[in-house]
């Protein structure tokens, strides 16, 4: 069964908690989480880019020069991929680029990230402080208390707002929500914290 080091919301050290084995405990899943972070990748692309033919670019109207008698190659139009100034041959048109993945695959890329974490014994789990008024420096310290250092993934339940706007001030924190969680964000080399909710959405969501 896999363990985390716990830490109550003060900082101090509260044991250990045990991980789900089925979220916690597989043999990552190499070609899923490729297929995860590639999938994560080109969905984020806008798909905008474009370069000009030949029937887009300005001029051309009138062939350059007679077609026999010059001595040079014969051309019918300045707009040519062969001039400078003229149409791209074969260049980006907007297009769609985003891909998609089951939820059996996603779920799976997810438990394969969150089991590499903790085969690596990057798991914390903290106690997240509950004040309504929580800073953002209290939370630093308890992240540093926690050995997060400088580069941590909070995972927070949706009932922690407070915490989770104090933490996504943090420069090296990227905080997420447990229902949430995108693989490319979870592979990040760092800490992975977890706050007690966060961990209880994590057993509902993927437990099953």
């Amino acid at each position: 069964m896999p363990k985390a080091t716990a830490y109550h919301a003060s900082g101090a050290p509260a044991g250990e908690v045990e991980l789900p084995e089925a979220i916690f405990g597989l043999r990552p899943h190499r070609p899923v989480l490729h297929q995860a972070v590639v999938t994560e990748l080109a969905n984020r692309r806008q798909g905008t880019h474009a370069t000009k033919t030949r029937g887009d670019v300005r001029g051309g109207g009138r062939k350059p020069w007679r077609q026999k008698g010059t001595g040079r190659a014969r051309h019918g139009s300045r707009r040519s991929p062969l001039w400078s100034g003229g149409g791209i041959t074969f260049g980006p048109q907007p297009r769609e680029h985003g891909r998609r993945m089951s939820r059996r695959e996603r779920a799976l890329a997810i438990r394969s990230a969150l089991s590499a974490h903790a085969q690596q014994g990057t798991v914390v789990v903290i106690e997240a402080p509950a004040a309504p008024a929580l800073k953002t420096k209290a939370v630093a310290g308890l992240l540093r208390a926690a050995g997060a250092g400088d580069r941590a993934v909070v995972v927070a339940g949706a009932a922690e707002a407070a915490f989770v706007r104090a933490a996504a001030n943090l420069a090296g924190a990227r905080v997420l929500a447990a229902r949430r969680l995108s693989v490319r964000h979870l592979l990040v080399p760092g800490t992975l914290v977890l706050t007690r909710g966060g961990l209880a959405e994590l057993q509902e969501a993927l437990a099953s």
